[in-house]
């Protein structure tokens, strides 16, 4: 791995939350980044954070309402993974009201991690084929860091989150990574830990910073 500790701030040595300014989304950038709890979050300039506390989730643990479960057990939908992953950064990107952080220059770099192997999305097609809803994110060793969601139909981005988390148990993930507390995460189950207790458990995850090969769906 390409040693970039010339260019960022040291997350276990700073208090401060912008450890980047500037570089680029090559893979070996955002390879050395992600290991080392670091993530590029704006463009123009290139931000790159390393957060305290930390915003993650239990695997174990996923808040979804009734009608979610009824939705997941209608099964009236397709499942399948790295199928369409600049298709669902797109659709991530969808922004109605505001203004997007997934520009071109994100695009084009983690669609390029994706073909080498980190970066992996889940898609839920509906009963006429269309991409309906879907999560993206990276994952080395036995880590995951969920970049964005999207639904385009009622729940279908939490239907995502549902087998995304099935199949992260299933192939052995030890920390899910969701960087930011927001409305829709604190409701679905995320918490927050000090940065030093993330970078700690981020460490182990790590420890083998193997590519991800998911293991077969079980619909």
């Amino acid at each position: 791995m390409r040693d970039f500790s010339d260019f960022f701030l040291s997350p276990k040595e700073t208090k401060e939350e912008v450890v980047g300014i500037g570089g680029d989304l090559s893979v070996s950038r955002l390879l050395y980044a992600y290991t080392h709890g670091i993530f590029p979050w704006m463009d123009k300039p290139l931000l790159w954070f390393s957060l305290d506390p930390r915003a993650i989730f239990d695997l174990n643990v996923l808040h979804l309402s009734r009608k979610v479960h009824r939705k997941i057990r209608q099964k009236k939908y397709t499942i399948t993974m790295n199928h369409a992953f600049e298709q669902v950064m797109r659709c991530c990107s969808y922004r109605s009201e505001e203004q997007t952080w997934i520009t071109d220059t994100f695009l084009k770099g983690f669609t390029e991690f994706h073909r080498q192997g980190y970066a992996h999305s889940l898609e839920v097609w509906n009963e006429e084929g269309l991409l309906s809803g879907g999560v993206y994110g990276v994952a080395i060793g036995k880590f995951f860091a969920g970049e964005s969601m999207f639904s385009f139909e009622p729940d279908f981005g939490k239907i995502a989150l549902h087998y995304l988390f099935h199949i992260l148990k299933s192939d052995g993930f030890i920390l899910f990574d969701t960087q930011q507390m927001n409305p829709v995460t604190l409701s679905l189950g995320a918490y927050e830990i000090p940065k030093s207790k993330f970078l700690e458990r981020l460490s182990m995850a790590v420890e083998v910073p193997t590519k991800w090969r998911p293991s077969r769906l079980e619909i």
